[in-house]
């Protein structure tokens, strides 16, 4: 996947607003974002490797809360003193709540076919706590432009574009 490509997206209820931009090159892909909600600003940087699996993940909040989380690609996941985090191994891909862009990590590397259900082990990040867990997530692609998105009692049907990029989240995110 080649990318070069600017995204925005704001909040169904209008509290938020998001910015990142995409480069992928082949060798990897890095996104870099800010979000502004109705009680936090932050910026987030993920870097994906060759393979789309998530190595390098910072958070930046505007009150100075951070997180910075490195993965050797294969699911080995440590924090910024390198101490190892055993309740994300697997994990090769990351959701942070509140950006509709990482719901995209795991559609770029799925090999799908429509009807097709693939599960993904996500490091799942609230940034409005800073609470980081694994969350176990389904995707199924029901057609060329939209995939179901189910993670424990949560489900929608995301609208994607031709790059694979959210561009409908409903009752969440809408592309502007």
């Amino acid at each position: 996947m080649i990318l070069d490509r600017s995204y925005r997206w704001r909040g169904r209820d209008l509290s938020s607003i998001e910015h990142c931009h995409v480069i992928a090159n082949g060798r990897d892909t890095r996104i870099r974002g800010a979000v502004v909600g109705p009680d936090f600003g932050l910026f987030y940087r993920i870097r994906l490797d060759e393979n789309g699996h998530a190595r390098t993940l910072k958070i930046e909040r505007a009150d100075g809360r951070a997180l910075e989380l490195f993965c050797d690609g294969g699911g080995g996941w440590s924090d910024d003193r390198a101490e190892p985090i055993a309740g994300l191994r697997g994990c090769t891909d990351v959701d942070i709540w509140p950006t509709p862009m990482t719901n995209s990590l795991p559609i770029w590397r799925g090999n799908w076919q429509p009807g097709q259900s693939q599960k993904f082990a996500m490091v799942w990040i609230d940034v409005t706590t800073m609470a980081v867990q694994r969350n176990e997530q389904i995707y199924t692609q029901l057609d060329s432009t939209h995939f179901r998105f189910q993670s424990a009692d949560f489900e929608a049907v995301l609208q994607v574009d031709e790059d694979g990029v959210v561009v409908d989240y409903p009752g969440l995110f809408e592309r502007i």
